[in-house]
């Protein structure tokens, strides 16, 4: 027999949270919900799902938050976390995927569309897992099986965006990404960001990093040189 994947969902709105169960469970996938971030923390803990879905907005502990302390975990370094939300501000999108989201799913939701999200995630999940490697370059070295870098073997902390920018870039060096072809292969086809999103995440690995790693081809992308 095929194993269930696992689905955690995490909304304050019982409403949604029984709709959503419903479709999901409709769909095969072994699903648990909580009603708050705290509850959130401690069902994922228990629980080790595959995906979790993260409302934004709830009381005392925030969807936000709730991904971050999630993020600082090992066990949940690799799981996909899909936001939902109402809020459709740069502001609010850059912050979810600075805390290490995966995803922004817009609310009111539409069950054809949040099937062929989780589909389109846990599938991505599985494909992650195929092939890791290991590269250096002079005095900086990425592990994508542990999602670490290290410059002169010191170790950084990078969010889970930021390493799959800095990887991607990495794995054509001198190749230039633009915008497009970054955001559809971090973030996927069905999702939609700001502009302002990738200057982010590049500003933050430049800091990390050092500016010598990524340069800009100003009105076209990025690309990784050493």
């Amino acid at each position: 027999m095929k194993e269930q994947q696992k689905v955690l969902l995490v909304d304050d709105e019982p409403d949604i949270r029984e709709f959503i169960e419903y479709n999901l469970v409709k769909e095969g996938y072994l699903v648990e919900c909580a009603e708050n971030g705290e509850q959130g923390l401690k069902k994922a803990k228990a629980f080790q799902p595959d995906l979790i879905l993260l409302d934004i907005m709830m009381p005392d502990m925030d969807g936000i938050e709730v991904c971050s302390e999630l993020r600082s975990i090992d066990d949940f370094k690799d799981t996909i976390i899909a936001f939902l939300t109402a809020r459709k501000e740069d502001f609010t999108q850059i912050a979810s995927f600075e805390s290490g989201g995966d995803d922004f799913i817009n609310k009111p939701i539409k069950p054809r569309v949040l099937m062929s999200r989780v589909k389109a995630l846990l599938k991505r999940k599985k494909k992650d897992k195929l092939q890791k490697i290991e590269a250096t370059f002079g005095d900086l070295r990425i592990n994508e099986e542990q999602m670490l870098v290290y410059l002169n073997e010191q170790p950084l902390t990078l969010t889970k965006k930021e390493f799959e920018i800095l990887l991607l870039l990495s794995t054509k060096p001198g190749k230039i990404f633009n915008r497009a072809e970054i955001f559809q292969k971090v973030w996927g086809d069905n999702l939609i960001v700001g502009d302002r999103t990738i200057d982010v995440h590049i500003r933050k690995i430049r800091e990390k990093v050092g500016d010598r790693f990524i340069k800009t081809k100003k009105g076209v992308g990025y690309k990784f040189d050493y």
